[in-house]
């Protein structure tokens, strides 16, 4: 049985196909088309899963949408009616676009797939295509994408984002093949959109910039947290909370805060162009530990409430790991297991496997001690002849080496301080690098972190990196001992491995802190200790592996610095030649594609390319 999965007309679209429930290929429509957090139909990321499963759509059983358009037009209508007057303009702006698309999606999503079918079965007709649809309620989706995937026979599954439908806030119950919704939290209380209101409030854009509020917390105090507590938030012990709507604009307004919210905190929002200031790095430490706070309530009640040892984490707050490791510490659960793509892309695989075991009672494999995500690798790969083609087409100067010789090469670079290109094998899903598609370099650096983020992602200076560490060798350089093979889980740096900072540096606060080395693994030490770990493991990217075996061979350290192959503006590369392209308009100084080495001194200086002109970089 084939099943595939949409999410689309929002952000992040994306698609994902199974075959007899095992995830056969899944990808986001941004990678393709180029245009970040892309919402169309993903027709390219379609026609990818398609291919890759060797299927057309005539051959696919059931397609499953991540979401019930019809309740989320309930929601809003409803919304509008309780603020009414208020958010008119708002209203009269969405009500058009809900007419004459959103609301009669059954036949946008048909029309869609008719076109895909044009080019895959021109002989699949549309009623077929009708009668295959399937929709899931977007907690639904996300509860899923969490629980069936992960190594779990039973599990508690909680899942928490903006909104779905009405859901803000949900828990599961997964057990075989059955996952049972037991209680919601409804819109407008979001712990997603208080997040995302300090993300516009802080000068940063919703739904992409909630990761620089996590990355910019440790260079601030949570100065601000009791009058989030005092004056936004309800919050109950269980972790049950309310939001007090009269400090924000999301419900009916087109800003997510006002200017009761710009009273309460001490001025207006910032700007995208104004300095980064204390202020901000306060403020996100504050809506950090708050979000914090909530998320261990809700878990220590959750596993009171259930029973259940195993807890499964999705939706977009799911992708903080700061408050991931906090839980992980926190052993209300002994074994946690959370969606690499939390966010709306993976609704595309968790409405895939709703159809699957919910709607047609399929059975459930669990994978034994590994889960079923295939380390995330799900995306396209490229052969050695392809890529070769690709990278003589767009006039890239390389020779092609054994993968021997290949992997002692880019470590024997990584060692001499360079940073490195790394395209290798599938590409990932979800929004992380894992060794797939990144940008290595050496942890042991104290330069690095700033080099990376000013000369090749072109991003602010104070964004962290992560380590990727060989799997057999975490519990050295870590204060963690288990499995963290996507970079969801923060942990400190072992003691042992931190550097003794001297009177002057401990008396260092805010962006000041950025440039003082704090171990040695320097990059990837963020300013609090902290690290988001990525254990990589040989069952699920052996080049990956020993690669990191081969600069530990040349260093004597198991980490790399690994960041997603992008600049900032611009989604993770796909192809060869996204990865050529990025290569030329960036300062990285080696790129290694499958097995061809590309040097950046030996390319054609014709053919740089000025990302800042050709990107509008937020």
């Amino acid at each position: 049985m084939h099943v595939l999965g949409v999410s689309a007309f929002y952000h992040d679209s994306a698609a994902a196909l199974l075959e007899d429930g095992k995830i056969v290929a899944a990808a986001q429509e941004e990678r393709f088309t180029r245009k970040k957090h892309d919402s169309a139909f993903p027709a390219s990321a379609v026609r990818y899963c398609l291919a890759e499963g060797g299927i057309t759509l005539a051959d696919v059983d059931h397609i499953a949408f991540y979401d019930k358009p019809f309740l989320k037009f309930e929601r809003l209508l409803e919304t509008y009616l309780t603020f009414a007057p208020r958010g008119f303009k708002s209203f009269r702006m969405a009500m058009p676009i809900w007419m004459k698309e959103k609301l009669f999606q059954k036949r946008l999503l048909r029309q869609e797939l008719e076109k895909v079918a044009e080019l895959t079965d021109p002989d699949v007709k549309f009623k077929d295509l009708e009668a295959k649809l399937l929709f899931a309620e977007h907690h639904q989706s996300h509860a899923a994408s969490a629980f069936f995937p992960s190594p779990f026979e039973e599990a508690a599954v909680l899942t928490i984002d903006g909104v779905g439908e009405w859901a803000t806030t949900s828990l599961g119950l997964g057990n075989g093949h059955d996952l049972t919704m037991l209680k919601e939290i409804h819109f407008p209380h979001s712990l997603g959109l208080l997040y995302s209101a300090f993300t516009y409030y802080t000068g940063f854009k919703v739904n992409s910039g909630e990761y620089k509020i996590m990355g910019l917390a440790p260079y601030g105090e949570p100065k601000f947290a009791d009058l989030i507590y005092d004056n936004l938030i309800d919050l109950k012990e269980d972790g049950t909370f309310r939001l007090d709507q009269q400090y924000f604009d999301y419900c009916t307004g087109l800003t997510m805060t006002n200017k009761r919210f710009d009273a309460l905190f001490g001025g207006p929002p910032r700007t995208p162009e104004e300095r980064v200031t204390q202020r901000e790095m306060d403020l996100a430490a504050s809506v950090q530990a708050v979000t914090e706070e909530v998320m261990l309530r809700l878990t220590r009640s959750i596993r009171k409430e259930t029973g259940s040892k195993n807890l499964c984490l999705a939706g977009g707050v799911a992708l903080n790991c700061v408050a991931n490791g906090k839980v992980l510490r926190d052993g209300a659960f002994q074994n946690i297991w959370i969606q690499p793509a939390s966010g709306d892309a993976g609704g595309a695989l968790g409405a895939a496997l709703t159809g699957y075991h919910g709607f047609k009672r399929q059975p459930r494999r669990l994978n034994g001690a590994m889960d079923g995500m295939k380390g995330s690798y799900l995306g396209p790969a490229f052969r050695q002849d392809e890529i070769e083609a690709d990278l003589e087409e767009a006039g890239a100067v390389f020779r092609s080496l054994s993968q021997d010789e290949m992997i002692a090469t880019a470590a024997k670079a990584l060692a001499s301080g360079k940073a490195v290109g790394w395209f290798q094998g599938r590409m990932e899903f979800g929004p992380r690098a894992l060794g797939g598609r990144s940008i290595l370099g050496d942890a042991r650096s104290p330069t690095m972190q700033r080099t990376l983020n000013l000369k090749v992602k072109y991003r602010e200076s104070f964004r962290p990196f992560a380590p990727s560490v060989l799997r057999e060798h975490v519990g050295e350089w870590f204060e963690h001992e288990g499995d963290s093979p996507y970079m969801l889980i923060v942990a400190d740096v072992a003691e042992e491995k931190r550097r003794r900072m001297n009177q002057d540096e401990e008396g260092l606060f805010g962006i000041d802190k950025l440039n003082v080395p704090r171990s040695e693994v320097p990059a990837v030490t963020h300013v609090d200790y902290s690290a988001r770990i990525q254990t990589v493991h040989e069952e699920t990217n052996p080049t990956y592996h020993k690669l990191l075996q081969a600069f530990r061979g040349e260093t004597g350290c198991p980490i790399l610095v690994n960041t997603s192959f992008n600049v900032r503006g611009e989604p993770i590369v796909c192809t060869p030649k996204d990865a050529f392209r990025c290569f030329m308009g960036t300062e990285i100084e080696m790129l290694v594609v499958g097995n061809a080495v590309l040097e950046k001194s030996e390319q054609n200086p014709d053919l740089k390319l000025d990302y800042k002109e050709a990107f509008a970089l937020d």
